[in-house]
Formats: structure tokens, C-alpha cells, sequence
């Protein structure tokens, strides 16, 4: 006979080995019934070869209307370590909340179902975690390092997200929405009753969450395959994401997550001797300007240019000035200013969209008067104005950095005779 574990029976079913696993491996699974076996039957092989720890794989089944759960069920019955949770509600967040809160293994392990990441990647993302060298782990698929297979339209969805995130919340992961990641069970005690999102949004608000309370995140380059059967709806995940980035913004500025509280409790002590602050004469300053607006001016025409085939010149402007114009504030304010730490992120990123509509509008008027003057101007003539434009932009950017953005925690910074540090913050990212 079948057996389903529901979290909310007491006659739970734990694992079929024959010893406690030291890895629980959460696959969350909505109406998979044709791709759950083969990808299970996968998985556990390559653990029984390879691990050399006792694991458990846990099926966590929410809400699917088709067979599923007796798809799972049948594997529970034939494979040693593999068991099914059953929830009545859909929502990934919510299995992997659920799944992992009732794992009494010491390393809680997320992976997509599909498999698309390479099983190589499995140790060296739990290694940190078992040794206590990090405290959470996610696979990374933006590493100089990593191998990615997957169409234009998601690699330009994928960047540019993380490119928003490292904006709007100033956050250094590189790949916050991979379907690979570790966490060791006693940080997700502490961190995971905190987290609201049930679906997509999980893991982003989990990590800035953990990255906000000083915790040691490591990254994992990955090779990666992409499901081309994926039934991931990008609009309705896109707009959920950014509904995400608003509400935790708003928790972070009003005090509701009580980040302070959570990094005297779990977060790593600063270190004895600090490195010191990055030099701010003006010289320097520039040069490091001069750097991230390079590097910001070839990612914004990279997204024109990707995105002009099915937006407007106009439209296509104003998504990549506004992606590639986060990034640079948070960037600058790091790099070019050496200012660390939380305090003050908002207000900047808010200075810097208002530096962003001064630079919006030399590029919008430049776009204006061009086709004003020629309607049907060439492509090629639209990415030399706005080169020229852009060039303008960032003068004025680099002015009103320095002298307004910027500016007062600079002051502060030259009064105590030091730099700005961050507070508590280890975080292990590739240098892409």
C-alpha cells in the first residue's frame, strides 16, 4: 500500500533508510506527473553512487489535479530514502517552507524537478554548509565559469532581473532565482517563519533576507540545461517578483523584518583588523566612474537592442536606462564612493532615479529630436545618438553623485577619519 506523508498527521512517515539523513533534498512538484519519475529515479541513483552521506529525497506535492501524487507515492514505496509530502495549496514557496521546517536533517537541499542543473554541482554546494563554512548555498548560472544552455529571451529575463535586484535592493547575488540551493536547518528555523512569499518570490526574499543578517552565502558555478517544456508563466512571475521587491522593500524601511535583531543573533562577526576604505579623492573617483559607466553603457545598449525588436525605440529606452541606472547607483555608491552597509539604500537608490529622469530625459529628447527631424531614422543612427547621449548622462550622473547623492555620508566618512564599512557581511559571489 502507498504511503503519503501529510505535514498535518502525527503518524508521520520519515525517511526508509536505515540511518537519519544528513541531507533532505526538497523537490517542490506541481502536476509533473509525466517528467517526476524519471528525474527521481535519476536523482536517486546518482546519490547511491555518489553522496556517501545518508540523504532523503522529499517530493513535496502541491495541489496537482492530474497523478502526481501517485506517481510520487509509487516511488516512496520502491525507493529506499524517498518520501511524499502532500499540501492542499499550491505555491512553491509554501512545499519548500513546509518541507523543509518538519526535515530534521542538518542540510536542506532545493532542487527543480526537471533537473536541469548538473548533479556534479550537488557537493560543492552542500560542502560549506557541512562544515560550517557557510551558512546558506545557491547555484549560480551568471559565473564566468558556469556553462548555460537556454534561449536569448530567458538569458535577457535573467539578467536583467538580477541586474533590478542588485538595484533596488542592494544585494550582491548574482543569481538569486536558480533552482538550486542549500541552506543549513538551523538558519532556516530562524529565517523561514519571517519569509511571506509562497510562491517564486521565495527564494529572492529568503536570501536578502539571510545576505541583510549578516549570514555567509556561497556561490556555486553551475552548468545548466534549460527545460524547454518549462510551464513557468514569465508575465505573471514577473509581475509577482517586482510586487515582492516593493513589499520587502517596504518591510526592510519600516523596521516590520528585524534585520538588526537577526544579525546579533546569527550573523558573523566583523573582523578585528578591517581592510581599509576604498580612497576618495576626485582623481580616483572618476576613474572608477568612468569604469562602472563603461560597463553600465555596454549592458544598456546590449538591452536596446535586444529588447527594440519588440518594443519601441522609446519603451526599449526607458526599461534598459531603468535596469542598467539601479545597478549603477548601487555600484557607484560600493565602488566609486566606498559606502557599505544598509543604512541610507533607500534614499540613495531614490537620488539616483531622480539623477536617472534628468539622464531619461537627454536620451528621450535626443530619440525626440531625432525623428522628429527623420522619422525613419536608421537603427544604427538611434545607437550612435544615444552613445552620445549616454556619454552626456553620465557627466551630469557623476556630478550630482559626488556632489548631492553621495555627498553627505562622504562628509560623514572624512569627520571620523575612515570608510564606511558594512556591517557584518560575508558573501561569497563570482566576479561576473
Amino acid at each position: 500500500m502507498t504511503t503519503v506523508w501529510r505535514p498535518a498527521e502525527t503518524d508521520a512517515v520519515t525517511s526508509s533508510a536505515d540511518r537519519p539523513p544528513v541531507l533532505d533534498i526538497v523537490l517542490p512538484v506541481h502536476n509533473e506527473e509525466r517528467d517526476l519519475e524519471p528525474c527521481v529515479r535519476r536523482l536517486h541513483a546518482y546519490l547511491t553512487d555518489e553522496l556517501g552521506y545518508p540523504f532523503r529525497i522529499t517530493v513535496a506535492e502541491n495541489a496537482s489535479t492530474d497523478g502526481t501524487v501517485d506517481v510520487a507515492g509509487r516511488l516512496a514505496a520502491e525507493l529506499p530514502g524517498v518520501r511524499v509530502m502532500a499540501l492542499a495549496e499550491p505555491g512553491r514557496g509554501r512545499a519548500l517552507r513546509t518541507a523543509w521546517l518538519a526535515s530534521e536533517a542538518p542540510v536542506l537541499v532545493y532542487m527543480d524537478v526537471d533537473l536541469s542543473t548538473d548533479l556534479a554541482a550537488l557537493l560543492p554546494l552542500v560542502a560549506p554548509l557541512m562544515t560550517g563554512h557557510s551558512d546558506l548555498a545557491i547555484g549560480t548560472r551568471l559565473a564566468r565559469s558556469s556553462r548555460v544552455v537556454r534561449g536569448a529571451k530567458r538569458e535577457v529575463i535573467s539578467r536583467s532581473y538580477n541586474l533590478l535586484l542588485r538595484g533596488a535592493l542592494a544585494t550582491r547575488l548574482s543569481d538569486a532565482q536558480c533552482g538550486f540551493k542549500a541552506i543549513r536547518s538551523d538558519v532556516a528555523a530562524r529565517l523561514l517563519p519571517l519569509v511571506e512569499d509562497d510562491g517564486w518570490f521565495f527564494d529572492t526574499e529568503l536570501l536578502v533576507l539571510a545576505e541583510r543578517s549578516g549570514l555567509r552565502i556561497h556561490e556555486v558555478p553551475v552548468d545548466w540545461v534549460d527545460d524547454p517544456d518549462s510551464r513557468v508563466d514569465i508575465v505573471k512571475t514577473a509581475k509577482a517578483d517586482l510586487a515582492g521587491i516593493a513589499r520587502l522593500l517596504r518591510a526592510l524601511a519600516t523596521g516590520r523584518v528585524p534585520v538588526a535583531e537577526l544579525r546579533a543573533q546569527l550573523g558573523r562577526g566583523p573582523l578585528t583588523d578591517p581592510v581599509p576604505g576604498v580612497p576618495h579623492g576626485l582623481v580616483g573617483q572618476a576613474l572608477r566612474f568612468g569604469v562602472i559607466g563603461v560597463v553600465s553603457t555596454l549592458a544598456y545598449l546590449v538591452l536596446f537592442v535586444m529588447l527594440r525588436g519588440a518594443l519601441t525605440a522609446q519603451a526599449a529606452n526607458l526599461v534598459a536606462l531603468l535596469v542598467t541606472a539601479m545597478a549603477n547607483t548601487a555600484a557607484n555608491r560600493r565602488i566609486t564612493f566606498g559606502i557599505r552597509g544598509t543604512p541610507g539604500v533607500a534614499r540613495s537608490q531614490f537620488q539616483g532615479l531622480v539623477v536617472f529622469a534628468l539622464g531619461l530625459g537627454l536620451t528621450s529628447g535626443s530619440l525626440a529630436l531625432l525623428h522628429s527631424v527623420s522619422p525613419n531614422a536608421h537603427r544604427a543612427t538611434e545607437i550612435v545618438l544615444l552613445v552620445v547621449a549616454n556619454a552626456v548622462a553620465t557627466l551630469l550622473r557623476f556630478v550630482l553623485f559626488r556632489g548631492w547623492v553621495f555627498a553627505g555620508r562622504r562628509r560623514s566618512q572624512a569627520r571620523d577619519g575612515g570608510a564606511v564599512l558594512e556591517p557584518a557581511l560575508a558573501v561569497d559571489t563570482p566576479t561576473d
